[in-house]
């Protein structure tokens, strides 16, 4: 499948900045489930930046937009052809070995409720064990997009049993790393029928097994992500994804907008 995205974040100021870098994790990576045919990304200073891939496979773009302003506009976008894997993206190139993503992190912490939750999906072996703790998150978190928000933990949406894929994706990642499976977070895009899906871009999450390599789990969704998901970049949580990390010497009254559009590509 050929899917078209235009992705643009728009930033507002009340007081101009007078020095900026930002930090772009805004080019997908080609692989067993996509292939990039072609994409641009458009930010002043896009020219001069310094390109270098992360210790996660990230390709990173370090942007220092020049002079003075009270806005900044990136805007990324392109074609991608995807593959229908069952979700399998199979032993990606990352520097760090699949064990580093047994690491906890603030927004990934567990409480006694995951935990007793990640016990009680465990099966005869991994694979299983994952898509019994995807089905078990998806009927117990139900999807709602006013009941969390971007600093929300997996301990709070769990509590709440409510939340956005953000949410779920923090839970899968939590409870399987109670299991000694490696886990981590993806950030990405969604070609959406009847599916949920966030306000702007997607999220999901990706267990290791050793006979298959990284497999994807939405569990927003219940599902393991078919040729309509497009994977963007990945972290140990979804600040550690993010598509834009930056700073502002000066700024002051932010304000964003972010505008997503994803769809079939006739190209």
């Amino acid at each position: 499948m050929l899917i078209a995205i235009r992705h643009r974040t728009a930033y507002r100021y009340s007081r101009a900045f007078n020095h900026a870098v930002q930090s772009l994790r805004l080019r997908p990576p080609s692989g067993k489930s996509q292939r990039v045919i072609d994409w641009t990304i458009e930010v002043e200073g896009i020219d001069r930046a310094v390109h270098y891939v992360d210790a996660f496979g990230n390709q990173v773009d370090l942007v220092t937009p020049p002079g003075t302003s009270d806005h900044l506009d990136i805007l990324a976008h392109g074609v991608i052809e995807t593959f229908d894997t069952a979700g399998v993206v199979g032993f990606t190139q990352e520097a760090v070995p699949p064990g580093v993503f047994l690491r906890p992190t603030g927004m990934t912490q567990t409480s006694a409720g995951i935990e007793s939750l990640a016990r009680a999906s465990k099966r005869a072996n991994r694979l299983d064990t994952l898509h019994a703790l995807l089905n078990a998150i998806n009927g117990t978190v139900a999807y709602d997009t006013n009941a969390t928000h971007s600093l929300t933990t997996a301990i709070d949406a769990f509590k709440a049993k409510r939340g956005v894929c953000q949410d779920h994706a923090h839970i899968f990642i939590g409870a399987a790393r109670i299991l000694g499976i490696p886990a981590r977070y993806v950030t990405g895009y969604l070609l959406v029928e009847d599916e949920i899906s966030s306000v702007a871009h997607h999220a999901w999450a990706e267990a290791f097994v050793d006979e298959l390599g990284w497999i994807g789990f939405d569990a927003a969704n219940n599902v393991s992500p078919t040729e309509r998901y497009v994977r963007l970049a990945i972290g140990y949580d979804a600040p550690g994804a993010a598509p834009i990390k930056g700073t502002m010497r000066g700024a002051e009254g932010e304000a964003m907008t972010v505008e997503v559009v994803v769809g079939a590509s006739q190209q």
